[in-house]
């Protein structure tokens, strides 16, 4: 069954569609998106009685019928169930309640359940539909989104899941805030997102957005939000998400290899094996080595890089973070640039927040090499890189897996442990480039290749790798990614043996 678009709906980076295609979705209730996302018979609302009198006659008024039209006292539910068997804690924004608007008693049962939430150690889950802040109780309401937003950075800080669903339509302070601060945000297909309102934004400025600007899809496209998920497969991605956030690691299936790593192999030969196109990358390592995974996309700050890949997996069991330079998506013409290093460094964030062990896989040709690159902050970028990866207090696994090429491998790099497959290897430029420093040209850049120590036999004869993977000739993408996955299973139990 189809998930969805967008990479945190299971697709392999391709196109989010065609900005302004899909019609608008239906809009569902809070009640059926409870119904949708919980075990049936689960949910324990946290809801007290709302008292309205102090307010002014009209506005009374107004807050009945909306009560009567939506079935909700207020413009949000809060409470737990469980997804799966996981509990959780949600916060659910309900349209049909003045659109879903916030006013100071919405915001303060929000901020109340997300503290909840925090002193509980559950998970969080919220899921919006709301034009904004409640126009009728205007700065008050407003300032709200303060507290709310306090309480969710409070409930990261402590190490726990927050996740967002954004519904249509989703747009004002509450995306502006709370419905932007999550680990993992998706949102609904063809769902109107965005700071202000087109009508609003139109009004203000004298001219409209372009068609499709404000739509989940393309948020999705440009790195703003991780993907797109059917309301009716909520459950299920959910419920990947939550297996590996909170389950605890499962005991190893996958087989793995022992034995002395033959060293006779020329440093070109294994250059000429990491570049042949049927190499196993980084996608080979998560499709056939690892299970539950859901694609984190772009820096969620509007940039998104297909040359790096994130995701929430398990590998052979072990719960974490990886992050990988996808060899398949780097090209001449479309080179890892810095925006892919800042999608690293969101990877890493995540993983120190989730209290994730880190997996970085490195298999790069080289960093972007052009005027953007420069003016994107290249080099600054691939510098924050390896500072991030050597503050971080998870444990840390790299993995050379290909190519290692310049300073875009070496952002990757500095890991508590580095693994390296047999034929994997690690330089400061490619080898042509090398040899045209020293000989003026590239024709001797096999000879410049051995006599830089660029093996992965070298680097752990250098100390610099902790252990190498056996190769086989007759490796396919399948055989050489499992044995990959199980040792980086066997780091990571070890490491959390070691900081236990």
């Amino acid at each position: 069954m189809s998930t969805g678009t967008g990479p945190a709906a299971g697709t392999a980076g391709g196109s989010a569609g065609e900005a302004g295609a899909a019609p608008r979705p239906r809009r569902w209730s809070a009640r059926e998106i409870l119904d949708l996302v919980l075990d049936e018979g689960s949910f324990e609302s946290w809801d007290a009685p709302l008292d309205i009198s102090s307010h002014a006659p009209a506005y009374r008024e107004a807050l009945e019928a909306a009560a009567a039209k939506a079935g909700t006292d207020e413009a949000v539910i809060t409470g737990r169930g469980l997804v799966r068997g996981r509990p959780v804690v949600v916060v659910v924004n309900e349209f049909r309640f003045l659109g879903g608007s916030i006013g100071v008693a919405a915001a303060g049962r929000i901020a109340a359940a997300v503290r909840r939430a925090t002193e509980l150690g559950l998970p969080l889950l919220a899921t919006t539909a709301s034009g904004g802040t409640r126009m009728q109780e205007g700065t008050p309401a407003f300032l709200r989104m303060v507290e709310i937003g306090r309480a969710v950075m409070a409930h990261r800080a402590a190490g726990l899941p927050y996740l967002v669903y954004l519904r249509h339509p989703t747009t004002g302070g509450v995306f502006a805030s709370w419905g932007s601060l999550a680990h993992l945000t998706v949102a609904e297909p063809g769902a109107l997102v965005g700071f202000l309102g087109p009508k609003v934004i139109e009004a203000l400025t004298g001219s409209p957005l372009p068609a499709g600007v404000q739509q989940s899809d393309n948020l999705a496209a440009k790195g703003v939000i991780d993907g797109v998920v059917a309301p009716e497969n909520l459950s299920g991605f959910l419920e990947r998400a939550l297996a590996v956030l909170v389950d605890p690691p499962t005991p190893p299936r996958l087989p793995r290899r022992d034995g002395d790593v033959p060293q006779d192999s020329s440093a070109w030969d294994s250059i000429t094996r990491t570049r042949q196109e049927g190499r196993a990358g980084v996608r080979d390592l998560l499709r056939y080595g690892a299970s539950g995974t859901v694609r984190i996309s772009g820096t969620d700050e509007g940039e998104r890089d297909e040359s790096m890949l994130v995701a929430l997996t398990r590998l052979d069991g072990q719960p974490c973070v990886v992050v990988g330079q996808d060899r398949s998506r780097q090209s001449a013409t479309s080179p890892m640039g810095p925006a892919a290093l800042r999608v690293a460094r969101r990877a890493m964030v995540l993983a120190e927040e989730l209290r994730l062990p880190l997996v970085a896989v490195i298999d790069t040709p080289g960093a972007e090499l052009s005027k953007e690159a420069e003016e994107g902050a290249i080099a600054g970028e691939i510098a924050r890189c390896m500072a991030h990866l050597t503050r971080l207090t998870v444990p840390t696994l790299s993995v050379i897996l290909g190519e290692g090429c310049g300073g875009g491998a070496l952002a990757l790099l500095p890991a508590q442990r580095v693994i390296a497959t047999q034929h994997a290897w690690l330089s400061p430029l490619p080898p042509e480039g090398a040899s045209v420093i020293v000989h003026g040209d590239t024709t001797r850049a096999a000879e410049v290749a051995e006599a830089q120590n660029v093996r992965a036999v070298d680097l752990r004869a250098e100390g610099a790798v902790h252990h190498v993977v056996p190769e086989r000739d007759d490796d396919g993408p399948r055989e050489l990614a499992v044995a990959v996955a199980a040792e980086c299973a066997r780091q990571l139990r070890e490491l959390a043996d070691a900081s236990a």
